[in-house]
């Protein structure tokens, strides 16, 4: 090499590292550390609150968490006074696409006159009162449209991970799988051929275990982060009994086996106790709702490590509101809500794994934190009722190793609510700061109250 090349390639070299240096430091700068404070600290999975936490935060991750840390020089220190920091609330059942939570015949009659894309605007709104009441995940649990064959829920989860708009980390379902005529049947109760056409696989519609195993596919081509089926008849459904079995055991075995192929949850829609029974022995990873399990089904969930997602604030809702809803309905509901105390009660005594679950968009949007005090009401530990919707929630949608505690290397999803929520559990529905890795949502009053798009629809519910 003579002197001239060798100047040149020395020349290169130094300006390749001076831009290495630059970006490095545009980098470090760029990711400052925030420091959190408050009097108290739930880590998410420990039996007591911790005194004087402290979070510190680079990026988007958690670099420590716990009482007393010293906060780095430098750093942002954000003092959120008599508070409790927790990690940022899971809800394992809503339906962000979705408001179910006025009048039942008014809603029927704009589902068939609604535009989609309005609808998908709608969402934005439900997005983000829920991420403001200190919910930062949540599983949608199915999203559909009379007539329409629209990935709403997927846009919408795309469009927050892109930051296009601001709401909660969501692992969606696309449509719910279920049988002809049954729950999720979207042409159920209206009249034959209204719509042209009659459901099938590629609507979550399929009956057999080859037509559920392709709707299973199709699913997770078109997005599908976890599995919904509907296993038994439901309560907003007007062709059905609220807990007669939907699908035979062959048809759940095909359904749990494909999904866990493609290492997806299943989620299964189940008030009654048969159905419930025979989804356990399929080894689903959840039961939504299971208004009428028994104790001894209660103890097959038990062995096989069975989470349940109690959805009360769901019935707690429509029987608040039951002139809403027509005769065939309220009686379901009411049916429902008789069984469904003694239920969970039994799951608690149990030590049932339960994972915390509301049905949001069968009341409004935003209103998800209501859910913990109807949990302490029959009988769980203030303490475990967080732990549901932190710790046990990323379990159950297989996102511990990144989110549900307050540890060093998951996601900066921290929140804040006044005082201590072990002495009032109320607390959670006052959350005051919401952080979704890294990046500060809320901190004061809500930018808007609970959604309520419904002209009757109540942002408050009486106590239970």
């Amino acid at each position: 090499m003579n002197v001239s090349a060798f100047y040149r390639f020395c020349s290169r070299l130094s300006f390749t590292i001076l831009v290495l240096i630059s970006c490095a430091i545009s980098i470090h700068a760029a990711d400052k550390v925030i420091v959190l404070k408050a009097a108290r600290l739930f880590d998410g999975k420990s039996k007591t609150l911790a005194q004087n936490g402290v979070v510190i935060i680079q990026g988007n991750k958690i670099v420590d968490a716990g009482s007393n840390l010293l906060a780095p020089t430098d750093a942002q220190v954000i003092d959120l006074g008599d508070a409790t920091l927790s990690p940022g609330f899971m809800d394992g059942h809503t339906h962000l696409t979705l408001d179910f939570s006025g009048n039942y015949n008014e809603r029927r009659l704009k589902e068939v006159d609604l535009n989609v894309s309005e609808q998908a605007i709608l969402a934005t709104r439900y997005a983000r009162a829920t991420i403001e009441a200190g919910f930062t995940t949540v599983r949608d649990l199915g999203s559909r449209f009379v007539g329409s064959k629209e990935f709403v829920d997927v846009a919408l989860r795309n469009s927050i991970n892109k930051g296009v708009i601001v709401g909660p980390r969501m692992l969606v379902a696309t449509y719910g799988i279920g049988a002809t005529g049954g729950h999720f049947d979207p042409t159920s109760g209206f009249r034959d051929m209204l719509f042209g056409h009659e459901p099938d696989f590629s609507q979550g519609i399929a009956d057999g275990p080859d037509a559920i195993r392709k709707a299973v596919r199709f699913e997770v081509k078109n997005g599908a982060d976890v599995i919904k089926a509907a296993v038994s008849g439901g309560v907003l459904s007007l062709a059905d009994e609220v807990d007669t079995p939907q699908l035979t055991p062959a048809e759940m075995a095909a359904l749990v086996d494909e999904s866990h192929r493609l290492r997806k949850k299943v989620a299964v829609h189940c008030h009654g106790d048969q159905a419930a029974k025979e989804a356990i022995e399929a080894g689903v990873d959840s039961i939504e709702h299971g208004s009428f399990m028994k104790p001894d089904t209660l103890t097959l969930m038990k062995n096989k490590g069975t989470y349940l997602t109690p959805t009360l604030m769901a019935t707690e809702w429509i029987t608040s509101k039951i002139d809403n809803y027509p005769p065939a309905l309220q009686a379901k509901a009411k049916a429902a809500a008789a069984a469904r105390s003694d239920m969970f009660r039994n799951a608690v005594k149990m030590s049932i794994k339960v994972s915390f679950g509301t049905d949001a968009a069968v009341f409004p949007h935003g209103q998800n934190a209501k859910e913990f005090k109807l949990m302490v009401d029959l009988g769980m530990q203030p303490i475990d009722a967080l732990k549901t919707a932190t710790g046990n929630a990323a379990d159950l949608f297989g996102i511990a190793q990144k989110a549900g505690t307050l540890e060093k290397g998951k996601f900066a999803d921290v929140i804040a609510m006044p005082r201590d929520p072990t002495a009032d559990i109320t607390a959670t529905e006052r959350v005051s700061f919401v952080m979704k890795e890294g990046k500060i949502i809320r901190n004061g009053p809500p930018s808007a109250p609970p959604v309520a798009v419904s002209p009757d629809a109540d942002p408050e519910i009486p106590a239970d």
